[in-house]
């Protein structure tokens, strides 16, 4: 599905303004689930199941929170993809500058490599800096950025994409050829609900999208999630 749902979205961010700012959110920010009641989520920095191996700054409690524009198109893609039998679950959202941060702090710790075998097993933890797997900015924080993949609405099953969320590696990319034609096509239902959404991809990381048209291109928040 290629078209644009842009006047769907409009109809949705009326809605959301018209709701008014009561959850102690800055405004133009909104919780996913309150816009997706379908939504699952599995905020990865919340836990300890990521490649740091321990809940990350600022996460205080595990919800999505996105700018009301990308919220609004996310229900755009979640809508197009329930009509196809699926549920998005989404793994990390916005992302306050506190966490990139911690992110930086762990990088610089060599020592520290007690989730390589499950996040990195193929990579020097030295060069997550020079390949761009760490980065001191993060798109996430701009609030239009959502990492996600898709369940099966029947069985509650996500579905096979291939390799996990946060690998770091080349089996993430779009366009691998380290993957099956049927993973290959998982990701490919994904990309098309997103990118018909108003999102685009990002080419290494087969579940990080961003809005194109997203709210603050130039700013980085750093209010916590919570």
């Amino acid at each position: 599905m290629r078209r644009r749902l842009f006047p769907v979205i409009g109809v949705i961010l009326v809605v959301l303004a018209l709701a008014g700012c009561g959850t102690g959110l800055p405004e133009g920010f909104v919780y996913v689930h309150e816009v997706i009641d379908t939504v699952q989520l599995d905020i990865r920095y919340y836990g300890e199941n990521n490649f740091v191996g321990t809940r990350i700054d600022g996460y205080e409690r595990p919800v999505a929170i996105l700018s009301e524009e990308a919220a609004a198109a996310l229900k755009v893609a979640a809508d197009i993809l329930e009509e196809q039998g699926y549920y998005i679950k989404i793994f990390d959202a916005y992302r306050p500058q506190m966490a990139v941060d911690h992110f930086i702090r762990w990088a610089q710790d060599l020592d520290d490599v007690k989730m390589k075998e499950q996040f990195y097993p193929d990579v020097d933890k030295s060069k997550l800096f020079e390949l761009g797997y760490i980065a001191e900015k993060s798109g996430h924080s701009r609030g239009s950025t959502v990492d996600l993949t898709l369940v099966d609405k029947h069985t509650g099953e996500e579905l096979d994409m291939g390799g996990g969320f946060d690998f770091f590696g080349e089996i993430s990319h779009h366009g691998t050829d380290l993957i099956t034609e049927e993973q290959e096509r998982n990701r490919n239902i994904l990309r098309e609900a997103m990118v018909a959404a108003g999102f685009k991809p990002y080419p290494e990381e087969w579940w990080h999208y961003t809005l194109e048209n997203e709210p603050y291109p130039d700013t980085y928040f750093n209010f916590k999630v919570k």
